[in-house]
């Protein structure tokens, strides 16, 4: 991991040092992500050989080029569990993404106000929206 890595997860771990805290957010997390890709792929650019590239696709990139510029096993790791995610979400209705979403913003809060008794960590670096993802992966995998 680099060092710039290490340090994004340092600063982000500041936020996050309550049990409680990283069980929402190791639900939470995941599930506005899903419902983030469900939304947005709805949303389609281009097709090309038969397939439509959406606002979803696009934004897998974006997180996984800059993940790529922090680990690059960690961003392998990411692209999988996105494509998962992506594909998933393309199952779940408008709606229900919306609900998952505001389900997920809500464990965020909840771990946030009731358990770590501080603001997101996004509030002060936004960044923080990316490193948040890549950071649950990380512990799910003992990387963190």
């Amino acid at each position: 991991m680099t060092g710039a890595a290490r340090s994004h997860f340092d600063d982000y771990a500041v936020f996050h040092r309550t049990a409680g805290n990283r069980v929402c957010h190791s639900f939470g997390i995941p599930v506005i992500v899903l419902a983030s890709l469900a939304l947005l792929a709805r949303v389609p650019l281009f097709s090309t050989l038969g397939i439509t590239v959406t606002l979803a696709e696009v934004l897998i990139v974006l997180f996984v080029a800059y993940y790529l510029t922090l680990d690059a096993g960690l961003a392998a790791l990411a692209l999988v569990a996105y494509a998962v995610l992506d594909l998933a979400g393309r199952f779940v209705p408008p709606l229900p993404a919306l609900g998952l979403f505001a389900l997920g913003w809500v464990l965020q809060g909840v771990g946030h106000w009731v358990y770590e008794k501080n603001s997101p960590a996004f509030f002060r670096n936004f960044v923080h929206l990316a490193i948040g993802q890549l950071w649950i992966l990380a512990k799910a995998v003992g990387r963190a």
